[in-house]
């Protein structure tokens, strides 16, 4: 089985991103285990308490919350994190054509309202499997 992706349209926002597409596509189950253990360990070290009902929020929740914890990391422990989240998107520079994808460059995100966003999709994407354990 492939691994999960989707693509995001920018869309209702009348800003410089606006019908921007990009790919995202989930981290190979290695690469997704290192990123949590580096996160927790991260947050750990820093006294980041974590709710005890994350995993039962939701997903939006539990995003917004993980995210939020990730933020509470030193910014020099997060950026790395964060920047291997940003991994995982690619520009579609012609919606109509789909197949031709490539590593973002810095014009590919003009608003900092879409990074924001295409984090908490990357995020979303990588959590979804805690949805069943909290239904």
């Amino acid at each position: 089985m492939a691994r999960k992706e989707l693509y995001y349209t920018v869309s209702g926002t009348k800003g410089r991103d606006e019908g921007k597409m990009y790919h995202i596509q989930e981290m190979s189950a290695s690469q997704a285990e290192w990123w949590a253990i580096q996160v927790g360990m991260a947050m750990s070290r820093n006294g980041v308490e974590v709710p005890d009902d994350l995993s039962s929020m939701g997903m939006a929740a539990m995003a917004m919350h993980g995210l939020a914890l990730v933020a509470k990391i030193p910014a020099v422990e997060a950026k790395p994190l964060l920047d291997e989240l940003m991994a995982c998107v690619q520009a579609v520079p012609n919606p109509n054509d789909k197949k031709i994808q490539r590593p973002l460059v810095e014009s590919d995100t003009e608003e900092v309202a879409t990074r924001l966003k295409l984090r908490m999709e990357v995020f979303k994407l990588h959590v979804d499997f805690l949805l069943p354990a909290s239904a």
